[in-house]
């Protein structure tokens, strides 16, 4: 039988052998996007995050590994648990801390039980519910997992469904113009007006990958990203460090969507770029301008999907509204072991209730896609 081990940091394990545990294909789980924030400053114990990974050796080998947190907050989830403490406390029970295999501030569907085999999946998650009832933890959730893993779980894990926008070239679209053609009369006119303000605007764009970027470049953005979070009221977790960081360890992931107006940046989107899917993380605007968010964060990400031949574009959790641009809703998945066997019951009834609920509103959304024929 393997080993366990929990590790407070993954300086303790070679990139090598940690990325030999998964196919490379999902930037997130990379030893260089989660020992980055770990590294530059963005886990800070104060916010509710504490690096607690599970890994399973033999002798010197690593053989899974499950990247991991304990939490004492619900920040930078995305799948949402605020009514699950709110019940706890009314009945003086402690809901925090509690375990979370996830990568921070990603809501971004890829692979939490990091094995060659199924066996050591399910020792991990084996592993996981020793670590919390050892630990005295309330409960341990997995989120935004693959399809592939759900069978791992066993019933003793909660599950939850939510939906998100994902762009998808089922359709072998060719170039943008291609894409645009797939819709209906309606869509396409708005989509068309959208770009036009852009171009009105005198806006154009430059995009640059990690390694093409100049540090003023990778500055620049973090510049906007932080005007983002200071408009919402929000603080920011990522820091220029850790951006630099992307760029340096993994130049061809990290594309940066730049929106220029006399060759001075009035916008930025900052993406990763998977094995056939780029990822929407970031965004920011130093100036308003008509149809700049939408040409920044959407159609500027689709172009460059048709260029490079990418399959998915996933622009980030939540907004209906992309679904009039051609992203259309899809399942994302959560799993959620629960140490109380009366909440656990209670919590099965309402999770099953809320899954019903999601089907029955992505139904609705899906009879409203944008497109002519899909």
């Amino acid at each position: 039988m393997p080993s366990v081990r929990t590790l407070d940091t993954l300086s303790r394990i070679p990139a090598a052998q940690w990325d030999a545990l998964h196919d490379g294909r999902n930037p997130f789980v990379r030893h260089a996007f989660l020992s980055g924030l770990e590294e530059h400053g963005c886990l800070r114990e104060d916010w509710g995050w504490i690096p607690q990974h599970i890994t399973l050796w033999e002798g010197s080998e690593l053989v899974a590994a499950a990247p991991g947190y304990l939490k004492t907050n619900s920040h930078g989830e995305f799948v949402f648990d605020h009514a699950w403490a709110h019940a706890y406390a009314q009945y003086g029970r402690d809901y925090f801390p509690k375990w979370l295999g996830a990568v921070p501030y990603s809501p971004v569907t890829g692979p939490r039980l990091l094995a060659r085999t199924q066996a050591h999946r399910t020792a991990l998650l084996d592993a996981t519910i020793v670590q919390a009832r050892d630990g005295r933890l309330s409960s341990a959730h997995i989120n935004f997992h693959t399809d592939e893993e759900d069978s791992t779980f066993g019933p003793e894990w909660l599950a939850r469904t939510d939906v998100q926008y994902h762009w998808r070239n089922e359709a072998g679209w060719k170039d943008f113009d291609g894409f645009l053609a797939a819709f209906d009369h309606k869509h396409r006119k708005n989509i068309r007006q959208e770009r036009a303000k852009v171009q009105r605007a005198g806006i154009g764009f430059r995009v640059v990958h990690g390694d093409e970027a100049s540090d003023e470049d990778l500055a620049t953005m973090f510049a906007f990203y932080l005007l983002t979070f200071r408009d919402y009221g929000n603080s920011p977790a990522l820091t220029l460090e850790f951006i630099r960081h992307l760029a340096r360890t993994m130049p061809r992931n990290l594309v940066l969507f730049l929106a220029e107006r006399e060759s001075r940046p009035i916008a930025g989107a900052m993406c990763l770029r998977g094995g056939d899917t780029l990822y929407g993380r970031y965004w920011g605007a130093s100036e308003t301008s008509p149809g700049l968010h939408f040409e920044t964060c959407y159609y500027q990400g689709i172009e460059y999907c048709l260029r490079e031949g990418l399959k998915v574009f996933e622009p980030g959790a939540q907004g209906e509204h992309k679904l009039a641009r051609g992203f259309l809703p899809t399942f994302v998945r959560s799993r959620h072991w629960i140490a109380d066997a009366d909440f656990a019951d209670a919590l099965k009834h309402w999770c099953a209730e809320e899954t019903r609920s999601v089907q029955r509103y992505a139904a609705t959304l899906a009879s409203h896609s944008p497109f002519r024929h899909l």
